[in-house]
């Protein structure tokens, strides 16, 4: 039996990009032993998926503290092959550090490196793909996402989720709250209930909007990941910034409108739904300019 380990850190929206090459790499090692290194926000997530059979939380230990390193060191040389589907800075000093070639990644000298001079400019479930192609995995399938469904609180419906947040260091990715608080309005008119969603830092974001509409649902900070998915997946739409958790409903099949500035590339980034016309891109050099009859048209 091989023993095979998956490297994914990065953000929310990158880990869900990779559901798909997980659900690949499980169906090709059906009969050995799948185990992730992931960050600590995502573990219980992947706990809970059907892919791997252990989950490893990386520590990233200061390249100082050497008792810390050795000990990922040997971690990483107990696998006879390992996806780093991280593929940055940080995941190829692990290979490096490892001394092992049984490695698909872009690190120079792996048994299967990806040094494909498209990578930059290939969107990430392409590029995904071209990697695994050569590391022998031919099929990328639709994940089966029924064990993410069910968690978390059973809303009235029908409801829309709004993600109004994104990362707070990059404030150009973010619709001003206020379009947000007149597009829940506008759902509410239409029989459509607003369910707020978003990180514990997000709490102000949904406040304003319910000072506008004040029947919309905060579940701002209330929701792991894995409640979180049983919320999108009972919506009948989502609508939100360019983000993990609109990431996490287009792979669940919800009907989403995803926001994008210029501050990142859709053609890179946008996340990935399930069926043709699923998924809709609203992309403007400046969010600020958005108005809210072109989002609220997305969801007639």
């Amino acid at each position: 039996m091989a023993r095979i380990l998956v490297i994914r850190l990065g953000a929310l929206g990158d880990f869900i990009q990779s559901f798909a090459p997980f659900a690949a790499i499980r169906a090709h090692y059906v009969h050995d032993t799948v185990d992730l290194l992931t960050q600590a926000p995502f573990a219980e997530l992947a706990r809970h998926a059907p892919w791997f059979d252990h989950v490893h939380v990386d520590r990233r230990p200061p390249w100082r503290d050497l008792p810390a390193v050795m000990a990922l060191r040997r971690l990483l040389r107990s696998y006879d092959f390992i996806y780093d589907l991280q593929t940055s800075g940080r995941s190829t000093r692990y290979f490096h550090l490892s001394g092992m070639k049984a490695w698909s990644g872009i690190a120079r000298g792996a048994q299967a490196v990806h040094d494909s001079p498209q990578r930059r400019i290939m969107h990430t479930r392409a590029r995904q793909r071209d990697q695994l192609r050569r590391a022998g995995i031919d099929s990328l399938p639709v994940p089966d996402l029924s064990w993410l469904m069910h968690d978390g609180p059973v809303l009235p419906a029908p409801y829309g989720v709004l993600v109004p947040g994104a990362a707070a260091h990059r404030p150009a990715k973010r619709w001003p709250v206020e379009r947000y608080a007149a597009l829940a309005r506008h759902m509410h008119a239409q029989g459509l209930s607003p369910v707020i969603v978003g990180g514990r830092g997000e709490g102000t974001l949904a406040a304003t909007i319910r000072d506008t509409c004040p029947v919309a649902v905060d579940l701002t900070g209330r929701t792991s990941l894995l409640e979180l998915g049983g919320v999108m997946a009972r919506a009948a739409c989502a609508v939100g910034n360019d983000t993990g958790p609109m990431h996490l409903a287009a792979a669940l099949g919800v009907p989403s409108t995803v926001l994008f500035s210029a501050d990142s590339n859709p053609a890179l980034t946008a996340p990935v739904g399930q069926y043709a016309g699923q998924v809709r891109i609203i992309y403007v050099h400046d969010l600020a300019t958005l108005r809210v009859d072109r989002v609220a048209a997305t969801l007639a």
